[in-house]
């Protein structure tokens, strides 16, 4: 189905938890390269923000999803560079390079579109999710 079609399914209130997740761990993804000029938070080289002691990787499912955030941004003049990620390899690789719960905010400038994967079990591995009430990330470093 996709993974914007799962997201759009399960806001809809006919999506299953299970699909949606497997659906963006098999999505290609956008990750925005950080860029010191814009203030936001870097994570390996990604753009990330801090809410609430979540550091939340921004991911985008198509170019022009990061367009749109580009331009609620108001830096839609400018180049962004990007990587290219499967959200699997996003959640097993990096997530674990956090020193912070760290999950994925998805499509972030589409309104309803949009969908956030938090730092829980079952989407990040289970030594780095909060809800199992394990503390493995006050002793790890962040490698950059």
């Amino acid at each position: 189905m996709g993974l914007v079609a799962e997201i759009a399914a399960y806001r809809e209130g006919r999506g299953d938890p299970g699909r949606l997740v497997g659906e963006f761990r098999r999505a290609l993804l956008l990750l925005p390269r950080a860029d010191g000029s814009t203030g936001s938070g870097v994570q390996g080289g990604l753009m990330s923000a801090l809410s609430g002691g979540v550091r939340w990787l921004y991911a985008f499912t198509d170019e022009d999803s990061l367009a749109r955030f580009a331009r609620a941004r108001g830096e839609g003049d400018r180049e962004w560079p990007y990587l290219a990620m499967l959200g699997g390899r996003l959640v097993d690789a990096v997530v674990p390079q956090s020193a912070c719960p760290m999950g994925v905010a998805v499509n972030v400038a589409d309104g309803d579109g949009a969908m956030l994967f938090p730092p829980v079990s079952g989407i990040v591995p289970d030594p780095f999710a909060v809800d199992l009430g394990q503390d493995t990330h006050s002793d790890r470093r962040v490698r950059v």
